[in-house]
C-alpha cells in the first residue's frame, strides 16, 4: 500500500505524537509498505530519518492546508491517509478536524483513518463551550475509520454512539488488545483499539557502566535512584512527585530523582508554565542536590539513564494509560514501575506483578511505592519480569500490521 501519515509535529521536534509516527512508520516500511509524511513546514526534513519519505509541505493547519493534502494524495497516487491526532500537535487548530469532510467530497480522494492519541478538545476561543468538543465528534464521524490507543477512549467514542460514517450495514466497535501476529483478517469495525508501543529502543552502549552512569547523576551505588520519563506536562504528576521525593529524603532515605528527557515538548506551551511550578516547588523543597536532568538526549543515553535507575515513578494525575509513551518506554525497558490506578480499569496491569498502583496526586502513597520497591528485592525482580512479559504485547511489528489490516478494510 502507499500510505500518507498525517502529523502536526515530526522529529527533530521533540513530542510523543511525531515520534510514535515515524516508528510506525518504519514497521510499516519493513512490512512492504511505501509511507509519505505529511508534516509542518515547521519541520526540518534534513534532520529527518533519511530512509522515511516526509513532506513538509503544510504552513499552517488551516483550511488553506486542506488542497496541499489534497494534492499530495494525487500527486503520489495514496491509498489511504492516516491523521495522527493530537490537539496541541496541531497549534489547537481545528482545520485537521474539518479536512475529511472536506476531502471526501473531492473526486478520487483516498480513505482517511484517523488516529486519536488522546480526546482533549481543541481551544477555539474562551466560550466556544460544547462546541469544542463538537469538532473531536465530527473528526471522529467524518472518517472511514477511527483508531483510540487506550481503552478509556474507546469507551468514550462507544458511550457518545461515535460511530465513523461507513456505507452499509452499521457494525459494533471492536476492543483488540490481544494484537495478532499471524493470518490478518478485514476488520470487522470501523473503531478500533491499538495501543501504541514504546519510541525508545532498549539499546544500551557497548561501554555502559550502571555505577559510572549513576555517579553521573550524583548517585552511589547505595542511593535509591528514582527516575521519571517524559516531559513535565500538567498530566504527569511532576508536584506529587517532588513532594514524594521530600518526604523520602525527610524520612533521612538516600532517595534520589533523575528526570530523563526534554523539560517541555515543541509543541504544548502549556508545558513550560507547568515545569516552572515544578522547579518552583522543587527548590521550596529544598531538593536541587538529590534532583538532576538529563535534558533533551538522544535514545540510546534514555536507555542507559533508565539502566541506572532503580525504579521508574510514573504518577499521572489521570492515571495510568497505554497512550502514555513513558509508560511503554519502561515496560520495554524491563524496569519496575510505581504509577497511578487508572481511571478505566486496564486488565494487563497488574498491582505487585508488572507495576505497583497507587492513587493519583497523593505524594504519600507515592513515597510509599517507591519505598516499597526499593526494600522488597523480590518484589522488584517480579515487576522487571513483568514488565518484560507485557512489553511484548506493545512491539512495532504487531502494530504495524494491525494498523495496516485497518487500513485494508477501509480501502475494501
Amino acid at each position: 500500500m502507499r500510505i500518507g501519515l498525517i502529523t502536526g509535529e515530526y522529529p527533530p521536534m521533540q513530542g510523543g505524537v511525531g515520534d510514535f509516527t515515524r516508528e510506525l512508520a518504519r514497521a510499516l516500511i519493513e512490512l512492504g509498505h511505501e509511507i509519505t509524511v505529511i508534516t509542518s513546514s515547521q519541520v526540518n526534513a534534513r534532520a529527518a530519518d533519511p530512509s522515511i519519505h516526509v513532506e513538509t509541505i503544510i504552513p499552517k493547519w488551516t483550511r488553506a492546508g486542506w488542497r496541499i493534502i489534497a494534492d499530495t494524495a494525487r500527486r503520489l497516487d495514496l491509498d489511504v491517509l492516516n491523521i495522527q491526532y493530537e490537539p496541541v500537535a496541531y497549534a489547537m487548530q481545528v482545520g485537521i478536524n474539518l479536512f475529511p469532510w472536506w476531502y471526501r467530497r473531492q473526486p478520487n480522494h483516498s480513505p482517511v483513518v484517523t488516529t486519536f492519541h488522546d480526546l482533549l478538545v481543541p481551544y477555539l476561543f474562551p466560550k466556544a463551550g460544547r462546541l469544542r468538543w463538537k469538532v473531536v465528534e465530527f473528526l471522529a464521524r467524518r472518517s472511514d475509520a477511527v483508531i483510540v490507543t487506550n481503552e478509556e477512549d474507546r469507551l468514550t467514542l462507544v458511550a457518545s454512539n461515535l460511530q465513523p460514517r461507513k456505507a452499509g450495514r452499521k457494525q459494533p466497535p471492536t476492543s483488540n488488545f490481544q494484537l495478532p501476529t499471524s493470518n490478518f483478517q478485514p476488520p470487522t469495525s470501523n473503531l478500533h483499539l491499538i495501543p501504541i508501543g514504546s519510541n525508545i529502543p532498549p539499546s544500551l552502549p557497548l561501554d555502559f557502566d550502571r555505577n559510572r552512569e549513576r555517579a553521573r547523576w550524583g548517585a552511589s551505588e547505595n542511593d535509591w535512584l528514582a527516575a521519571y520519563f517524559g516531559f513535565l506536562g500538567m498530566s504527569k504528576g511532576g508536584l506529587t512527585l517532588m513532594r514524594s521525593i521530600g518526604l523520602l529524603v525527610n524520612d533521612g532515605l538516600p532517595a534520589r530523582l533523575l528526570l530523563i528527557g526534554g523539560r517541555i515538548g515543541s509543541s504544548d506551551p502549556t508545558n513550560a508554565q507547568y515545569a516552572a511550578e515544578v522547579d518552583r516547588a522543587l527548590a521550596s523543597l529544598g531538593l536541587h542536590d538529590r534532583v538532576r536532568y538529563t535534558g533533551y538526549v538522544d535514545p540510546m543515553q534514555v536507555t542507559a539513564a533508565m539502566a541506572a535507575a532503580d525504579v521508574i515513578a510514573l504518577p499521572y494525575a489521570d492515571g495510568v494509560s497505554f497512550r502514555r509513551g513513558s509508560l511503554m518506554a519502561a515496560l520495554a525497558h524491563g524496569k519496575a514501575i510505581v504509577t497511578t490506578r487508572p481511571r478505566v480499569g486496564i486488565a494487563q496491569l497488574i498491582d505487585d506483578e508488572n507495576c505497583v498502583l497507587v492513587v493519583p496526586e497523593d505524594a504519600g502513597a507515592l513515597a510509599a511505592g517507591i519505598r516499597r520497591v526499593m526494600v522488597e528485592l523480590g518484589l522488584r525482580a517480579r515487576l522487571e519480569a513483568g514488565a518484560r512479559d507485557l512489553a511484548q504485547h506493545f512491539t512495532w511489528d504487531k502494530i504495524a500490521a494491525r494498523t495496516a489490516d485497518v487500513y485494508r478494510g477501509v480501502m475494501r
